[in-house]
This record gives structure tokens, C-alpha cells and sequence, in this order.
């Protein structure tokens, strides 16, 4: 009898140990916030008294006091305090606690009165827009020291170090994308703000780190009224709520086994339509004897499907590569980008709005600029 009660008591004993260290092995969702600027940057000027760096912190704090709430969410901030942090700090930050997600929150700016809500990931600027919009935010490495080192030469005011960003983070392109596009709805719908967009631009910070990332400019701290809005304590409530809540959406969606559809920017770029019929036949010669092809991702998601047509409304010539636990799904294959163009369009008219390029060398994933380029 004495013996069965210490079988008993050892069983008990171990797998307590067991169901403890299952619980201990169980790694939370892991969200990484950054607020913007802080210490001796304040972000960009205003005439109203309003301080980019002061707001983006608040705002930072309540989504991070939002999120605390589902226990399995875990919060770290960049900064919790006034206190100037360099962008490699902040990309560290993020990469060393694994995370998940790395939201960048700021404040817009600009000459005009302009107003309204945009969210960008990281690629290249696709109008001076976005270039000037990461500039402004990239700017921030010359209050750094030794930035000449630590930064390897990059200029924030050159377009052309703008294209070495990219290629790091397009792995996580589109899973930033689906949750720029959650902010932005949520901006939108429930806000009732003027949506601005999701967008791509060259932002250091956000190419340092290895997870979806996105950086969402608030609002435009100089015009009055928006001003005033970012400003109040409503106003911060309101935008943190819907970007937290965005937050829990994505996150939902990656728990399913549903296939999402990846969205895309409406500054996507175009091909030229001037383009003679001799020239497209010499670059896709030279893009065979380079070994660049084409293709169009058409979805991605968790969930491993046969490349089958009735999986895909009907196209056929889908493939199938997997990159960071989800699968990528791709339409096409050719050197032609006239071709590769076409097959795009017929995607998005049996149903995939969202479709884009991508572009690959010799098996190896490269930027669709550097592909364009090595046929001129």
C-alpha cells in the first residue's frame, strides 16, 4: 500500500513538473512597441507647442495597457520614458526578444495643411512622397553618434541607399501589409478619418528587423484641428484602441488556417506602356541568359494547399514555396515582365485584387527594381 502511494505521489510529482514545463514552453504573442523620437529629438516641428515625441509615447503606453489585458500578449516597449533612443537600439530591441510583431507609432508633418492616416512598410519610396515622409524619419541618424559607422555609409537624403533596404524584410512583406491594412480600416471605419493609405518607403528601422513591422504616421500634428485631436486624451484613447485592436485582429487571422489574401499599395510599380514590341523581346532574352524570372504571388498562408486549380479560381501553373512557417503562392513563370504583367492582370480578374510581382535570380529572391535594371 506504502508503495503504491509513492508511485502515486512520484507520478503526481513528475507530471506536475511536465504540465508546468508545457505551460513554461509555450511562447506568448510577442509585440514590440516603439513610440517615435524621444529626448534630445522631439520629432517634427509644429507651430501649436505639440511635440511628436510626447504624444507618440502616450499613444505607445495605452495600446501597450490595451494589449496586457489577453494573457497570452506580451508587451515591450522601445522606451517608456523621454529618452533618446538611436534606430539600431530599437530594431535590437525587437530581434533580441523574438518577436512577433514591431509597431512604429509617429506623427505626420508637412508644409500644407494636409491631414489624415497612413500606414507604411518597408520598400522602396514609390512616389516623393514617401520618399520625403522616410527621409524625415531616417534623418534621425545624425543625432547618433558615430552614425558614420554604425549606419555603413547609408544616406537618408539619397534615393539610391533608399534600394538597399528592401530585400531584407520582403519575406515579411506581406503579413505588414494585412496588419497595415487592419490599422488602416480601423482608422477608417471606426475613426472616421481620412485614410491615406497603406504605403511602402525606405525606413531604416523598420529594415533592421526581422519580423512584420509597420510604422504608422497618426495623423498630422501640423494641422490645427488634427493637431488638437492627437493631441487630447480622446483622441490618443481613440487612435490606440484602434491600433490595438488591429493588432488582435491580425493575430486572430494568423491563428486560422485560412489563406489571406495579400494586399498590395495602389503605388505598385507600373511597367511602362511605351515600350516597343523589339525591345520586350531583348529583355527577356537578356533575363533568360541572366537566369531572372517572374512570377505573381497571388496569397499566402499557414495552411499547405495542393497546387491544384480548383484550389486557386481556376489558374493553373501555381507554385508553391514555404519562407518563415507560411506558404507563398505564385502565378506564373517567365523572363518576360510584358508576360508576367499580363498573367497579373488575370489574376486580379478571377479574384486576387491584391496580386503582385516578384522576382527571382538564379533561384534567389531579388528586388523586381534590381531585375528591371540588369536589362537596361
Amino acid at each position: 500500500m506504502q508503495k503504491q502511494i509513492k508511485l502515486i505521489l512520484i507520478f503526481s510529482f513528475l507530471f506536475g513538473i511536465f504540465t508546468a514545463d508545457s505551460q513554461n514552453n509555450t511562447k506568448p504573442f510577442v509585440v514590440v512597441l516603439d513610440a517615435g523620437h524621444g529626448g534630445k529629438d522631439p520629432g517634427r516641428p509644429t507651430d501649436f507647442g505639440y511635440k511628436e515625441k510626447d504624444i507618440a509615447l502616450k499613444m505607445v503606453l495605452k495600446i501597450g495597457e490595451n494589449l496586457k489585458k489577453y494573457k497570452n500578449i506580451k508587451v515591450i516597449y522601445t522606451r517608456k520614458t523621454d529618452v533618446f533612443l538611436e534606430l539600431r537600439q530599437r530594431a535590437a530591441i525587437a530581434n533580441k526578444a523574438d518577436a512577433d510583431l514591431f509597431v512604429s507609432i509617429h506623427c505626420n508633418a508637412h508644409s500644407s495643411n494636409a491631414y489624415g492616416t497612413e500606414t507604411y512598410v518597408l520598400g522602396l519610396h514609390r512616389n516623393e512622397s514617401n520618399f520625403r515622409v522616410a527621409q524625415q524619419e531616417n534623418e534621425v541618424i545624425f543625432l547618433e553618434e558615430d552614425f558614420e559607422t554604425n549606419y555603413e555609409g547609408f544616406d537618408p537624403n539619397s534615393p539610391e541607399s533608399m534600394i538597399g533596404l528592401t530585400l531584407m524584410q520582403e519575406d515579411y512583406l506581406d503579413q505588414s501589409i494585412l496588419l497595415a491594412r487592419y490599422v488602416q480600416d480601423n482608422f477608417t471605419n471606426k475613426l472616421k478619418r481620412k485614410n491615406r493609405g497603406v504605403k511602402q518607403a525606405g525606413f531604416w528601422v523598420l529594415h533592421n528587423t526581422y519580423m512584420p513591422s509597420i510604422l504608422i504616421e497618426t495623423g498630422f500634428i501640423t494641422n490645427r484641428s488634427e493637431g488638437d485631436y492627437l493631441n487630447s486624451t480622446v483622441g490618443r484613447n481613440n487612435i490606440s484602441k484602434s491600433i490595438s485592436d488591429a493588432i488582435l485582429d491580425y493575430k486572430s487571422k494568423l491563428n486560422t488556417d485560412d489563406i489571406v489574401e495579400v494586399a498590395t499599395t495602389n503605388e505598385e510599380l507600373k511597367p511602362s506602356t511605351e515600350t516597343e514590341d523589339s525591345d520586350a523581346i531583348s529583355n527577356t532574352s537578356k533575363n533568360e541568359a541572366n537566369g531572372i524570372i517572374f512570377k505573381v504571388q497571388i496569397a499566402s498562408g499557414s495552411q499547405k494547399l495542393a497546387t491544384k486549380s480548383y484550389n486557386f479560381n481556376g489558374l493553373d501553373g501555381i507554385s508553391r514555396k514555404k519562407s518563415n512557417k507560411r506558404y507563398h503562392y505564385f502565378y506564373g513563370n517567365t523572363p518576360s515582365f510584358e508576360a508576367i504583367t499580363a498573367l497579373k492582370q488575370i489574376a486580379i480578374d478571377k479574384g486576387y485584387k491584391s496580386a503582385f510581382l516578384v522576382a527571382y535570380k538564379n533561384g534567389q529572391k531579388i528586388a523586381i527594381q534590381t531585375a528591371l535594371k540588369s536589362t537596361e
